[in-house]
C-alpha cells in the first residue's frame, strides 16, 4: 500500500501542474508539508497556502486526515459508492483513505488539485497503477477501440517529443489496430522515461488493469506499468518534487 502522495496544483498563470505538497501516513498519523516549489511560488505571489495550513515551513501532523483531503473521499452513503470502488478496482472491506486518494487522484470539479502515489519498491519491481489521462479529448473511433480492450491486454508507450506542455509526455496505444487510448499521467512520465532508458523497452510491461464502460472518462481505463527497480533509482527525484 502506498504511504505517501504527491499533491499537484494547476498554476493559474501558466496552466501547468506543479507539485506543491506531500501527504504521508505513518504510525497512525497523517503528515503534510509543502514543496520548495510551493514556497517559491508563494514568495512570488503565485500560490496561496491552504486553509489551516498557512505556515509554509511547518510539517503538519494529525491523527485524522486533513480536511482538504478528507473532502476528496467519496462518502459511503452516496448511491454510487460501490460503483466508484469498482471503477477504482478497490475493495470496500480493505480500502484506506490513502489508497483511495492514490487511485482516484482526489479530483474535484471545483478546484485544481490532484494527488499521485509515491511509488515504492515491491519485490524488486517498480509497479504503478494509474488511469489513462486525456480520454475525453479522443475521437469517437479511438473511444470505440478503448471500450473493446480486455483486462490483461498489453498496451504500448510512444514518446510525444513535440508535446508543448510536457517534454517527457508518453502516449498509450494499442497494438493491432494501432489506436491511441490516452496519456500517461504527467507526473509519472519523467520516471517512466528514465526506467525505459535504464531497463530497455523490452523489460517494460504496460497492461490493461480494468475497463469501466459506464464510468466518467477519468476512470475509464485503468492501467499498470511494471518494470525492474534499478539499484540507483529514486522516484520523483526531479527538483520540482523536493
Amino acid at each position: 500500500m502506498f504511504s505517501q502522495l504527491i499533491l499537484a496544483w494547476k498554476n493559474h498563470y501558466t496552466h501547468e501542474w506543479v507539485p506543491v505538497g506531500k501527504l504521508s501516513f505513518s504510525k497512525k498519523k497523517y503528515y503534510f508539508q509543502y514543496t520548495k516549489k510551493a514556497k517559491t511560488m508563494f514568495e512570488e505571489g503565485e500560490f496561496a497556502p491552504f486553509s489551516h495550513m498557512t505556515l509554509m515551513d511547518l510539517i503538519y501532523e494529525s491523527e485524522e486526515l486533513f480536511p482538504i483531503f478528507k473532502n476528496r473521499l467519496l462518502q459511503k452513503s452516496r448511491p454510487e459508492y460501490q460503483d466508484y470502488l469498482s471503477w477504482l478496482h478497490l475493495s470496500s472491506s480493505t480500502v484506506s483513505p490513502i489508497e483511495e486518494l492514490a487511485r482516484s487522484g482526489g479530483i474535484r470539479g471545483t478546484d485544481d488539485l490532484q494527488l499521485f502515489p509515491y511509488p515504492e519498491e515491491k519485490d524488486g519491481n517498480y509497479e504503478v497503477t494509474f488511469f489513462s489521462h486525456g480520454i475525453r479529448h479522443l475521437p469517437s473511433s479511438y473511444i470505440n477501440r478503448l471500450n473493446d480492450l480486455g483486462e490483461g491486454e498489453k498496451l504500448y508507450i510512444m514518446v510525444d517529443i513535440q508535446n508543448k506542455f510536457d517534454p517527457h509526455a508518453l502516449v498509450l496505444r494499442t497494438e493491432d489496430p494501432i489506436e491511441i487510448v490516452g496519456y500517461v499521467p504527467r507526473f509519472f512520465s519523467f520516471d517512466f522515461n528514465s526506467l525505459i532508458k535504464s531497463n530497455g523497452q523490452k523489460n517494460v510491461i504496460v497492461t490493461v488493469e480494468k475497463i469501466n464502460l459506464n464510468s466518467p472518462s477519468q476512470f475509464r481505463l485503468l492501467c499498470q506499468f511494471k518494470t525492474l527497480w534499478p539499484n540507483d533509482f529514486k522516484p520523483f527525484e526531479a527538483e520540482e518534487f523536493i
